[in-house]
């Protein structure tokens, strides 16, 4: 069977979903919360330890905002769980924002290292920022996302905090946060700018406050 350009870009269309969907920005602090427990020096806690604390944490951070976007969704107040609409984006980010630092304050309960607590911090920051900004204009959540995890390994390696060299893991995000940048831009939710935007918020707010509080 011939390859034409319709079944190209059904393909592209799927596999550009496919990382959307894997790469949600309610997964992110989980993604990062994991990345700190198996890569950082933190890696030495039992696992069934780092295993509970990952599955808290995923509770907090993804299944209460999944669970909350889904009730504003049956009352109609967000047109779809992605939250495509700018206008209806503020209410679902400050509830978000409120989980992010609940999620921190059970690290700082769990005794966790005050950098390991920023992150999820700069993380909530990071969903603040997006609010105030979706106010004038749409800014990508997935790109602000990634570029927090980026910030996060970024400031692993160059603290010392990693349990081993975790260059090439930076490596792989980075590339990772370009492809979906291409997905976003190929599903046309976002433009260039607002893609570029998201990355460098996301990154900014985990870095600095990683940095300067950690």
């Amino acid at each position: 069977m011939p390859v034409t350009r319709y079944t190209v870009n059904r393909f592209i269309a799927g596999f550009a979903n496919f990382l959307s969907t894997a790469l949600s920005p309610l997964l992110m602090p989980t993604y990062g919360v994991f990345v700190t427990l198996w890569v950082s020096v933190l890696c030495i806690l039992p696992y069934g330890t780092r295993v509970s604390v990952l599955l808290v944490c995923m509770g907090i951070t993804c299944i209460v905002p999944l669970i909350f976007l889904n009730v504003l969704r049956h009352f109609k107040l967000i047109k779809d769980l992605h939250v495509d609409v700018r206008e209806q984006r503020l209410v679902p980010y400050l509830f978000t924002a409120v989980c992010h630092f609940v999620g921190a304050y059970y690290l700082y309960y769990c005794h966790s290292p005050r950098w390991f607590v920023m992150f999820l911090v700069g993380s909530a920051i990071t969903v603040l920022v997006m609010a105030l900004i979706n106010l004038r204009w749409k800014i990508s959540a997935h790109m602000s996302g990634i570029g927090g995890l980026i910030a996060l390994v970024y400031q692993i390696h160059v603290q010392g905090l990693s349990a081993f060299d975790v260059m090439w893991l930076l490596c792989l995000v980075i590339i990772v946060a370009g492809a979906l940048g291409s997905a976003r831009l190929a599903l046309k939710r976002h433009d260039l700018w607002q893609v570029l935007a998201g990355v460098v918020v996301g990154f900014l707010c985990v870095s600095l406050t990683m940095r300067l509080l950690g």
